[in-house]
């Protein structure tokens, strides 16, 4: 088995040269490993109903060289693009993450067309047997519902409640500088960083419903 070492180039800090104009056109796929392909199958085409969109049969890693035998699987969406799994006998389970936290963040979110499409998801995988939470209104974001696949991948059914939410630009970046500052000043003055988080979370929540 091997496994190339990535190539370096000469280049600038990512931080210090500006983007040349390139960005992704779409998602093409997003890829996990499952243990099991026919139980994940039954799952993204009749409960997803997403198609079979294309599969991989090999016995090593096309970019590495790894020697691994697997099958790769791709069920489409409704605009093309396409959620992907490996099964790979031999491969050991994953290992137990370290906290909790890392199941709730990890995810794959899917996009309904409205707030009646994500109540019918919920019916829909409730009567399959599904365990599903929610919905949740994300402070008026999104609306969405939490559930797992066969494989444990953690999965989200939303729609948007806000059809401008992902086109808060100047606040994404006004929220990560003071995200950063925050995180500066905790260090340098020797305090907990995760709860100088939660009370500058909790001072602009204050000041954010007190102009609402």
């Amino acid at each position: 088995m091997q496994t190339a070492a990535p190539e370096v180039t000469n280049v600038r800090p990512a931080a210090l040269t500006p983007n040349p104009g390139l960005t992704p056109m779409m998602l093409n796929h997003a890829a996990w490993v499952t243990p099991d392909a026919a139980a994940t199958t039954d799952f993204y085409t009749r409960i997803m109903g997403m198609e079979l969109a294309s599969t991989v049969l090999d016995d090593s890693i096309p970019s590495t060289g790894d020697d691994i035998p697997y099958f790769h699987i791709f069920f489409r969406m409704q605009d093309g693009s396409t959620l992907a799994f490996f099964e790979a006998p031999g491969v050991p389970p994953p290992a137990k993450a370290s906290h909790p936290a890392y199941d709730l963040f990890n995810h794959i979110a899917l996009q309904a067309k409205d707030r009646a499409e994500v109540l019918r998801w919920y019916e829909w995988l409730t009567s399959q047997g599904v365990k599903v939470i929610g919905p949740t209104d994300h402070k008026g974001l999104i609306l969405s519902i939490y559930f797992h696949d066969p494989a444990g991948v953690r999965m989200e059914i939303t729609t948007p409640l806000d059809v401008e939410w992902n086109r808060h630009t100047e606040k994404g970046y006004a929220d990560l500088k003071l995200w950063e500052d925050c995180k500066a000043r905790a260090k340098a003055e020797g305090k907990d960083v995760p709860q100088a988080l939660v009370e500058m979370i909790k001072d602009v929540r204050k000041r954010y419903e007190a102009k609402a």
